[in-house]
């Protein structure tokens, strides 16, 4: 959708430390000197693939400084066949890739182009990070979370994030784990929204996956979570 030479931003690869060593990340963020807040952008199974990307150029449009880290760095990267990725995201130490993710969260706080406020947005196996990374770090201003694995009932009173839940009525692999996510947010007065798109199937919000893709779901959850983080990491 954002053309890497898009005038509106500018983009690098960097690398920062994270638990498990040097991770690659891929940043956009809008063009010129002013401060913005930042998102982690963080992938599904199948690796920092070119929508991603795409993702995190689309948010720096918004005015967002994102953040998409390769959390494959541990595993030698990214495959180039993305069909390779599922497999590869297996050989990670999923303890380790939580670290990472609470370390790429820091990393962006600490960037002089980002006003210190830091939210995170998770697709599918990243959407389970997301909510791993709202347990364990206090300081997270947001999390959103697309069609990710829902965290234990008895980790969710340490969640501090505002927190954005998105799934697909079809998915029957996420969803039995969100009505009691949703019960123990509720016991814990946390502050969330959660929508369930009619229709929608794992991984809806993909564009490069046609078998999945739902073009209407997935305008509507992007608008609503680039709103939200607009109102909830405002300086």
């Amino acid at each position: 959708m954002i053309a890497e030479n898009d005038s509106r931003i500018s983009t690098e690869t960097i690398t920062f430390k994270g638990a498990s060593g040097d991770v690659t990340a891929y940043v956009a963020r809008p063009s010129g000197n002013a401060t913005a807040p930042g998102v982690v952008i963080i992938h599904e199974n199948k690796g920092l693939a070119p929508h991603i990307k795409d993702v995190a150029r689309r948010a720096a449009t918004e005015g967002f400084v994102a953040l998409a880290p390769d959390y494959m760095s541990p595993v030698g990267g990214t495959p180039a066949n993305e069909a390779e990725g599922p497999e590869k995201a297996k050989l990670l130490d999923m303890e380790l890739v939580k670290g990472d993710g609470l370390a790429s969260v820091e990393y962006l706080r600490s960037r002089s182009d980002c006003n210190g406020k830091v939210g995170t947005i998770g697709f599918c196996w990243g959407g389970a990070l997301s909510n791993q990374i709202a347990v364990n770090d206090p300081k997270l201003d947001a999390g959103v979370v697309f069609y990710g694995k829902s965290p234990e009932a008895t980790d969710v009173p340490k969640i501090k994030a505002k927190m954005m839940l998105h799934y697909g009525s079809l998915d029957e692999n996420i969803n039995p784990g969100v009505p009691p996510f949703e019960e123990a947010l509720k016991a814990a007065g946390k502050d969330y929204q959660l929508f369930m798109y009619d229709g929608g199937k794992h991984a809806f919000h993909n564009d490069e996956n046609p078998d999945r893709h739902h073009a209407e779901h997935s305008k509507t959850a992007w608008k609503r979570t680039m709103d939200f983080l607009k109102k909830t990491l405002a300086a």
